[in-house]
């Protein structure tokens, strides 16, 4: 089991970048949250969504909300698909990035959620079964992600089907299921990555919750499972699974 490393342990460069990427991210988050108060989006959900999302996506996501998803602010993507062709393309893959964020709202939830968990309750999951305490958080984490991603879906699914309660959660399930599977793979991969590998070779150790260089990491994993995930969406929605957004 490798040393969980400190502040003092990381150069004072990562530490900084991982401090000005987390504050724009977080700025982003506030000020989406204020504009969703402020203009509401048709679909209730993406009023938790969108908020949720920038503090992976930060300047680059606020973007795409304020050309795309921003109440008011652009066409929709069912009014650009009779547009020719090509608007038409364009607005599947906005309607897939958006959907995306949707499932990935969920793994963001899930995933901060277990580690203030496991941070308060280590013992949730006895790092001694597994020889390295990061895996429990990427155990309650994706647990949690799904939850989560279920309990959004069904926000976004039973309204538009019109379903009940287990209806709606079996549908819900279905149509996330494979999408956030896709997502955390990809998020847990990359971490894997830095922090069984990179992290304990150049410096000695991983980087822990308490520092800013691991949530700065995570930044970077989200991405990644969104690119992982985009794929999986797509696919949900051509075949029916999962509906539009």
């Amino acid at each position: 089991m490798s040393t969980p490393l400190t502040n003092a342990d990381i150069p004072t460069w990562v530490t900084g970048i991982a401090i000005v990427s987390l504050a724009l991210a977080i700025m982003c988050a506030g000020w989406v949250a204020v504009d969703v108060v402020r203009r509401p989006q048709q679909m209730g959900v993406m009023n938790v969504v969108w908020p949720v999302v920038m503090l992976f996506g930060s300047v680059a996501w606020l973007a795409f909300y304020l050309r795309f998803a921003r109440e008011g602010s652009s066409p929709r993507a069912s009014e650009q698909e009779h547009e020719g062709q090509g608007r038409g393309r364009a607005a599947r893959i906005v309607s897939t990035a958006t959907g995306t964020n949707h499932c990935g709202a969920g793994c963001t939830l899930g995933d901060l959620a277990a580690d203030v968990l496991m941070a308060l309750f280590p013992a949730l999951v006895p790092v001694a079964l597994l020889h390295h305490e990061v895996y429990g958080g990427w155990i309650v984490g994706t647990v949690l992600a799904f939850a989560f991603g279920v309990v959004l879906q069904y926000f976004a699914i039973a309204p538009m089907r019109q379903l009940g309660l287990a209806q709606g959660l079996l549908a819900a399930l279905k149509a996330d299921a494979a999408s956030i599977a896709a997502w955390q793979v990809g998020m847990i991969g990359f971490m894997a990555i830095v922090q069984l590998a990179v992290l304990p070779l150049w410096l000695g150790g991983h980087a822990p919750p308490s520092t800013p260089a691991y949530w700065f990491f995570m930044q970077i994993a989200m991405v990644i499972g969104f690119l992982c995930s985009y794929p999986v969406n797509a696919w949900l929605i051509r075949r029916g699974v999962k509906e539009p957004m």
